[in-house]
């Protein structure tokens, strides 16, 4: 089959691979209907993160499934399926109090899962998923072609969206700011307005991606950065802050911006893939009674729930694909990314 490597510093390809195959019994194969192109991946295609040998990239797929292993008792064959960023069994102490990330018999696409075998990366024609009752979740039939896209956002960017206001505690009432106006970002947006948050500010500097913001329910918009940017925050809240203030890009500058956002006793949601060296200013946050939560999101956590509102169309997520492309361009599907030509990109085998 055909699948993407990345080689180096702007240096993906496709190429020729082994097809995936069974091995384990509660495995399953899935074929890729629609894959696309994460913020995270572009750090080691931008050379940020190091590439020491050819490998295997993407983590976000949507699918049909082709064969299932002897034990698999909740998917079988024809089922569409959502895949989560990440493989785990929803069994585990860690899976079961909601944080999947950190399942102990489970891993990443593109690698060696922890039973011998090989979890294929998303970006690819077929992924082999080695616990396929957990990671897997399947639709109620086949969807229309319509909420392929947003279905597709359940893999990562709006489970992530989600995690981070959740992270944050906001609920009906709540005040918001976003900062980042990627997929993540924009999704976060949508996510404070499903929980009803009063007024969400979105913090970009790119009018396309202002006005999906908008769209998504963002009531402001800010496009200073720095002490311009926190400024313009606290004149919007009564000169403190705001409730909760969602990070999804994950430098220290990000960081920074969204501490200083947040009104003494609120909350910061993080979820951004943290680079360029983010820390914790431990004295400022004490001093204003501020807290911090968040990480790598537990998506799989939340595709049920957020499974109902896509498929009812009460949220349209997959809106953050702006840009579509067969698998055969992935190699312009991560540059129009990398170039900020396209917010989010999604591909087709």
């Amino acid at each position: 089959m055909l699948a993407t490597i990345i080689h180096g510093e702007r240096d993906v390809r496709l190429e020729e691979v082994p097809d995936p195959v069974l091995s384990t019994g509660g495995d399953a194969i899935v074929r890729v209907v629609a894959a696309c192109v994460c913020g995270s991946d572009l750090w080691p295609y931008r050379g940020v993160t190091p590439t020491e040998k050819p490998r295997r990239i993407g983590h976000e797929f949507v699918g049909v499934v082709e064969q299932v292993g002897a034990d698999v008792r909740t998917i079988a064959p024809g089922d569409f399926v959502i895949a989560p960023f990440y493989d785990c069994d929803m069994t585990c102490v860690n899976c079961r109090n909601g944080v999947s990330t950190s399942c102990l018999h489970g891993g990443w696409w593109g690698a060696a899962d922890r039973m011998g075998g090989f979890a294929d990366g998303g970006q690819g024609e077929r992924v082999r998923v080695p616990h396929a009752d957990g990671s897997l979740v399947a639709t109620p039939e086949y969807p229309r072609e319509e909420l392929i896209p947003s279905l597709l956002t359940l893999a990562d960017v709006m489970g992530t969206g989600h995690h981070a206001a959740v992270s944050a505690g906001v609920r009906e009432g709540s005040t918001v700011v976003v900062v980042g106006d990627g997929a993540v970002g924009l999704c976060a947006v949508l996510a404070s307005a499903r929980l009803g948050a009063s007024r969400i500010v979105a913090m970009s500097r790119h009018e396309p991606r202002q006005e999906l913001a908008r769209r998504f329910g963002a009531t402001d918009i800010i496009a200073e950065r720095g002490d311009a940017g926190v400024a313009a925050v606290k004149e919007l809240f009564d000169g403190i802050g705001a409730d909760c203030v969602l990070e999804a890009v994950g430098t220290k500058e990000s960081m920074d911006q969204a501490i200083r956002s947040a009104r003494p006793g609120g909350m910061v949601g993080y979820v951004g893939v943290p680079n360029g060296g983010p820390e914790l200013p431990v004295r400022p946050l004490f001093q204003s009674n501020i807290g911090v939560n968040g990480g790598v999101a537990p998506v799989r956590n939340y595709v049920e729930e957020l499974l109902q509102d896509v498929w009812s169309g009460a949220i349209e997520p997959g809106k953050v694909f702006d840009l579509e492309l067969p698998l055969a361009d992935i190699a312009e599907a991560y540059a129009a990314m990398d170039e900020r030509r396209a917010i989010k990109t999604l591909v087709r085998p």
